[in-house]
Order: structure tokens, then sequence, then C-alpha cells
């Protein structure tokens, strides 16, 4: 099972405390306070990675605590800081407070770094409250605790096109066409139980357009409120650029109305609440060469009318493979420049 959602409690150290000391040393009369501070307690620091792709190892292991910080010494001697915890986590992890609920950060790039739970400040030993009037200071501090939190990991894949559509209508068998993706495919619901990646390159080495496809596993009726494989893979589309929904237009899928599967999955899409109707979409009839030409008509009259840009293809023999993919990066390409051109807007 793909595991995209984890919990987890850190603790990060706690201070050292202040040492109380005076020197006792050979020569030296008046030998004043030399309690040291205690060190700094072990932050916890959490980097996001792209050698990583699940939150699995925190599923198994919940719980981090940074070191504590040592105490302090005579002859001002401060304690040594504890070490830092440092957590790796996919690209595109998104940590939120599980007792608030408030969104602490989104790592949205490799190699992103922060902060998760400070560590206490050590205490001042005595030699810190030496004054003119206070020349033997019995006081000191006990170090100051370390942050304590709970989080809610949350894994949304970073992809520009999504693959969407019912169970085996041949998402699995077109990525593994068009990628170095080898997913699992079989002739039985739900085979595809973790998004698969694949990245696609089209054109030459001048002109070379790439994209990042994932093979979303199959949805089905009521899928927004968890059925089938439910909402934990509708969270993996929301980032997409572009979404590409295939249609079986044969008569193995035992669904004889085509449009009326567009539109329950356009309509669990919508439910999810990511404003993810709202995506650019591509429909794809698969499996034409097996084809039943009366569905295969009925999704055509369908794509006109609701003005959908329609692709048929086989991904078994191959036949438009190969134009459906150049569509594909078209349409990325194209939003990507758009994008660029929104975000100079916003800088000037």
């Amino acid at each position: 099972m793909f595991i995209d959602e984890a919990k987890i409690r850190v603790k990060a150290g706690d201070g050292g405390n202040g040492c109380m000391a005076f020197r006792r040393e050979k020569f030296v009369p008046r030998g004043g306070p030399s309690g040291g501070d205690g060190g700094k307690g072990g932050d916890v620091i959490m980097e996001s990675s792209e050698r990583h792709n699940t939150l699995v190892h925190f599923r198994f292991n919940p719980e981090y605590k940074a070191q504590r910080g040592r105490h302090g010494e005579g002859s001002n001697k401060t304690g040594r800081e504890g070490e830092d915890v440092l957590l790796k986590v996919p690209v595109g992890t998104i940590v939120y407070d599980d007792e608030t609920g408030e969104k602490v950060f989104d790592f949205s790039g490799p190699d992103q770094r922060i902060v998760i739970a400070r560590g206490g400040r050590g205490g001042r030993g005595n030699a810190r409250f030496a004054t003119s009037v206070h020349q033997a200071p019995r006081e000191h501090e006990a170090g100051r605790p370390g942050e304590e939190h709970t989080y809610r990991l949350e894994l949304k894949l970073l992809a520009d096109v999504g693959l969407v559509g019912y169970p085996n209508v041949g998402k699995s068998t077109l990525i593994s066409r068009i990628s170095a993706a080898r997913p699992k495919i079989a002739d039985y619901p739900f085979t595809t139980l973790e998004p698969n990646l694949g990245v696609v390159a089209v054109g030459d080495a001048k002109e070379e357009i790439s994209f990042v496809v994932a093979d979303i596993p199959g949805l089905i009726e009521g899928a927004h409120t968890g059925a089938g494989l439910g909402t934990q893979f509708l969270r993996h589309v929301e980032r997409t650029r572009l979404l590409v929904h295939l249609v079986d237009v044969s008569d193995s899928s035992g669904r004889p109305d085509v449009t009326k599967d567009v539109e329950v999955i356009i309509e669990e899409l919508g439910s999810f609440g990511a404003h993810l109707e709202e995506k650019p979409m591509i429909m794809v009839a698969s499996k034409i060469d097996v084809a039943n030409k009366d569905k295969l008509a009925k999704l055509k009259r369908y794509c006109k009318k609701q003005k959908l840009e329609l692709h048929e293809i086989s991904a078994v023999t191959g036949k438009g493979v190969e134009e459906l993919k150049y569509a594909i990066a078209e349409a990325v390409q194209e939003m990507r420049e758009r994008e660029l051109v929104a975000a100079s807007e916003e800088k000037a």
C-alpha cells in the first residue's frame, strides 16, 4: 500500500542546566564564581529529498527525540550542545500541526530545510550572575525544555500530467508505452495500488520537452467519500497541470454507457473540493483495437458537445500513442509558459 500520510511526534533536546561552582585554586586567594552555562538542546530538522518517494519510514518509527544539552561545568566550561536530528521527507510533502490543523511548511522542491522543533536554551551558570556588589552568587538556571510537537505529514505527488479514469481502462499500459516506468499490469480492479511516475521526453535534443506523468489509481463512483481506494489518491491529482482522462470504449469494461463513465469521474473530481474539475483535460478513447463502434461514436459526440479534445489510442498496438504524447507535451509547455509570464508579471 502506498503510504502518503503519516503522523509523527518530535521532541527537541532540553537545554543543559547552568552550573554553580567556585574557583578553588592554589595561589588564587579570592577565586570567584566559575559555573559555566548549560549547552543548547538539539533541534529536530526536516529536509526534502529526491531520494525518498514515500512516507513509509515514518509509519514504523513515528517518534523522534533530539539530544539534550550537557550541563555546565566548573572553570567556566559551557556544556556541549545536543546533536540535531535530521528527518528526510519526499519532495511534495506538506507538514501540518496535528493539534491546530495549521499548515507549517510545503516542501515543493528538493533540499528545502526547516526546524520543526527547536532545542531548549541552556541555563546560565552562577558566573553569569556575578556583579560588583554580589561577588559570590549562588544563583544558577535550569535548562529550558525543548519544543514538543505532533505533526501530520501529507504527500502529494509532483507531476505535470495525471492519468485518471475507471480501473482497468489502460492507464498503466499507457504509462509503460510513453515512459520508462514499468508498473504492475493485470486484469483485475485496482491493479495500481500506488501512483506510478514516469518521465516522458518529446522532440529532439535541441527542442526536447520533458514532463512527468502520474498513473493515478482508478477512481470509482463515491471515491471522494472514500469508496474504492478513496480520497487518499485524489489528492495526488491536485498538483498536476493537466488531466488525461482515459475511457474504455471496448466491451471488456462491462459498463455500457461511456458518457456516464466520463461524468462520474468528473463529478468525483469536482466533489473532492480542490477545483480538480477546472483543470485542463484531454480525453482519450482507449482500447480502440477492440472498440465498440457505438461507444466510440457516442464518446465523440459527447466530446464535441463539451468542446473536449479527444484522442483515440491503443496502448497495446501503439496506435495513436505518439500523437497523444505530442499533444500532451504541447499542452504542458503552453501552461509552463503561461505560468512564467504570470510569475514575471507578479514580480514587476
